[in-house]
């Protein structure tokens, strides 16, 4: 979705001494709220997709171990 998806209301519940440490910084609490639940998503995400994707992965090692790269013999490094 990113920056441009709608904002919506979200009721929380915080601890008060955290809540009053970050106003006294002025830190914006809806927007680290976002890239904190943005990261926590984009990893769970790829690691969901590393689940369902092992087994085509540990083949496609499995046949690079055997038969090499297609441009092995292209490298000049």
């Amino acid at each position: 979705m990113g920056k441009t998806a709608r904002k919506q209301p979200a009721n929380l519940t915080i601890r008060g001494d955290l809540l009053r440490r970050a106003k006294a910084r002025n830190i914006n609490l809806s927007q680290t709220l976002e890239e904190r639940l943005e990261g926590i998503l984009k990893a769970q995400d790829r690691e969901t997709w590393l689940k369902e994707n092992q087994e085509a992965i540990n083949a496609a090692n499995v046949y690079i171990e055997k038969r090499g790269l297609w441009s092995d013999g292209l490298r000049q490094f």
